[in-house]
């Protein structure tokens, strides 16, 4: 990962809400190319731990690419999570911190479409992203669906409320307090939603609420490939550690006729970063080890099929998944997969990380 990991300053910390703190960073004019985003995606920052060394940990960005200069993240401090804890009490402007660069599947793929953005507590961040994208740069509008504990623990209130003041014919939000209203339920917020099933619903938030909206969309006939999800996780591994391949994912790169080794593996294309590799790929061996093992630095992070960051297309040949978290149907239907769970299903495979 060294190539796609980079030192950025912290260039202001701001204070949200008692337990969420805004990191924006100041990105060197040489890595502007490095960082250039799509509303909905993340960064992965290193946090130093006297443990193990580090932590990994994901935070969307609340940044929109369509409108801030600089990029920003947001923590909310979660009970016993040691890097939100460490960030929230520590991080201060003039510090420097290591990024991977931005990742993610995350978001629309346009800005002109009707959205059903739902959020629930912190999951607030890639939404906030989305909906000033399409606000600014866009002809779409928005209904936001806001759940939260109480009205002092609401993200982004004041810059919601300038959104929906400047934009009240496209953006409409909906609060959901649940010191107020009580935990959400898939029949209450189906009940909420039902005039909107025919938007692209967009969720981000635990677990146990995507869960409940999901439950919800269902409820009210959306159809699936008009869900999307993003669920906050914590990572497994740490991408930021240098990673030794097992054994048995050690092959040869194979010159640009090969049609498949002797042993049978399948011969592979690969185009990245605007540069053709052809390798041998072993039956056994999923994309991406197969990739980093020959020293080509594809895009990952969680290795786990839940973040999206290793997405790639099949142009020739075919592939099967181990798993898949991130892909709807219509990806898989366009020929998109997770390199990381990745597996030659032919003879012969091209594979494309330049989407």
């Amino acid at each position: 990962m060294s190539g796609r990991a980079h030192t950025l300053e912290i260039a202001a910390v701001v204070r949200e809400t008692t337990d969420a703190h805004t990191l924006v960073f100041s990105v060197p004019s040489q890595l502007h190319g490095r960082f250039t985003y799509r509303p909905g995606q993340f960064l992965t920052l290193r946090v130093p731990s006297e443990r193990t060394g580090s932590v990994a940990r994901c935070y969307s960005l609340c940044s929109s690419p369509h409108v801030d200069e600089r990029l920003a993240v947001t923590v909310k401090r979660t009970a016993g999570g040691y890097a939100s804890n460490l960030l929230c009490d520590t991080a201060r402007a003039g510090d420097l911190i290591t990024v991977l660069e931005p990742g993610g599947s995350f978001g629309p793929r346009g800005l002109d479409g009707e959205l059903l953005l739902a959020a629930g507590g912190s999951g607030i961040t890639p939404l906030l992203s989305i909906a000033k994208s399409v606000l600014a740069a866009g002809r779409g509008n928005i209904v936001l669906f806001y759940a939260n504990r109480d009205r002092r623990s609401v993200i982004f209130a004041a810059e919601l409320e300038r959104l929906e003041r400047r934009y009240p014919r496209r953006l409409r939000v909906l609060h959901w307090i649940e010191a107020e209203r009580g935990l959400p339920n898939a029949r209450r917020v189906g009940e909420l939603l039902r005039r909107h099933r025919r938007r692209e619903w967009y969720i981000c938030g635990p677990q146990g609420f995507t869960t409940v909206l999901r439950s919800a969309a269902a409820a009210v006939r959306v159809p699936a490939a008009q869900v999307h999800l993003e669920e906050y996780r914590s990572l497994t591994a740490n991408p930021f550690e240098e990673l030794t391949p097992p054994t048995h994912l050690t092959v040869a790169a194979l010159p640009s006729t090969a049609a498949g080794a002797d042993d049978g593996s399948a011969a592979l294309e690969v185009d990245i970063d605007g540069r053709t590799h052809h390798l041998g790929w072993p039956r056994t061996a999923r994309l991406l080890d197969v990739l980093l093992d020959n020293g080509i630095d594809a895009p990952y992070v969680c290795r786990e099929s839940a973040c999206g960051t290793c997405v790639c297309a099949v142009r020739r040949g075919r592939t099967r998944m181990v798993r898949n978290e991130a892909l709807i149907d219509e990806e898989l239907a366009q020929g998109l997969t997770l390199a990381c769970q990745t597996l030659p299903d032919s003879a012969d495979v091209h594979v494309s990380f330049d989407l």
